[in-house]
């Protein structure tokens, strides 16, 4: 028997379905369009909790874990960042899905605009929440921005997985950064207990250690500009964000001639918890006929 997703929203099932070697588990409610949630770090599937109630009343909600996070597999290996798009369009795949509408956030969010440039014709719109896009324009004041990531180097470090699973460092570090009450403590443990599980705590380092040492320079560099997405999409950002700075989220239109851009004042990273209701709104919006 699978083992069972701990958490309970209503009207949501569970199950794991086989990509290739990775055992990805899905949460999933309601009926209709098929609507692809993706969560970022240190998240999971519960992370839509306020929004899935009512998007499965139009919709066929499919919430799954990313590769490493809450209940999917966490091999050693395979933590760049094209890969997870791999491991999304594989799942399409398993489920049997040709196309479908997809919202990601932070590394969620990244996912979905690679898997976008990489198959198109699979989404049929992409709604993104607080995430660089991957054609940012390195201006000075982009560049001078980077030492936001300071966190990502703590987790790449040798001491990232030590760090993440003895002690509050996600609950009360990273977590501790939204905005007080709207994350409940028992919210807080659902995302953090999971990462005490070594080989998930390992999962994190390499998702930040890949990024830092070959991606992030390799983007940089332009890697995507050779790459534009013509999925309709829309970026919403929370302008309070202490991690990604509204400046590399400049010089986009060359690259993504469809998407445009929604700032939320006042929002900080987590805008999901922070301002559910504006984010559902958002999604019932741009996703609706």
């Amino acid at each position: 028997m699978a083992e069972p997703a701990l958490l309970e929203v209503a009207g949501v099932t569970h199950r794991y379905v086989q990509v290739g070697g990775l055992r990805v588990h899905v949460a999933e409610a309601g009926d209709g369009p098929p609507l692809v949630l993706l969560h970022g770090w240190p998240q999971h599937w519960y992370l839509w909790r306020h929004q899935i109630p009512e998007l499965a009343k139009h919709y066929r909600v499919i919430a799954p874990d990313l590769r490493g996070h809450g209940w999917t597999d966490a091999p050693a290996t395979g933590y760049d960042k094209d890969n997870l798009a791999a491991d999304l369009i594989g799942l399409l795949d398993a489920l049997g899905l040709d196309r479908v509408r997809l919202v990601g956030h932070d590394w969620g969010g990244w996912v979905g605009f690679l898997a976008c440039m990489r198959a198109s014709e699979r989404f049929e719109r992409f709604l993104a929440l607080n995430i660089a896009h991957p054609w940012p324009s390195m201006s000075p004041a982009a560049v001078r921005s980077l030492w936001r990531f300071w966190y990502q180097v703590v987790v790449g470090s040798p001491l990232g997985a030590l760090l993440i699973r003895r002690t509050p460092f996600i609950s009360r570090g990273v977590l501790g950064t939204i905005k007080g009450g709207a994350l409940s403590r028992r919210d807080r443990a659902a995302f953090a207990e999971r990462w005490r599980i070594p080989a998930r705590a390992r999962a994190s380092v390499a998702l930040y250690r890949t990024f830092l040492l070959r991606e992030l320079p390799q983007v940089r560099r332009g890697k995507y500009r050779r790459t534009p997405m013509s999925t309709e999409a829309r970026l919403v950002f929370g302008t309070a964000d202490p991690a990604i700075s509204p400046s590399l989220l400049e010089g986009y239109e060359r690259y993504a001639e469809r998407m445009d851009l929604r700032w939320v004042p006042g929002a900080g990273h987590f805008i999901v918890d922070e301002q559910p209701e504006r984010v559902l709104a958002e999604i019932q919006e741009f996703m609706a006929d």
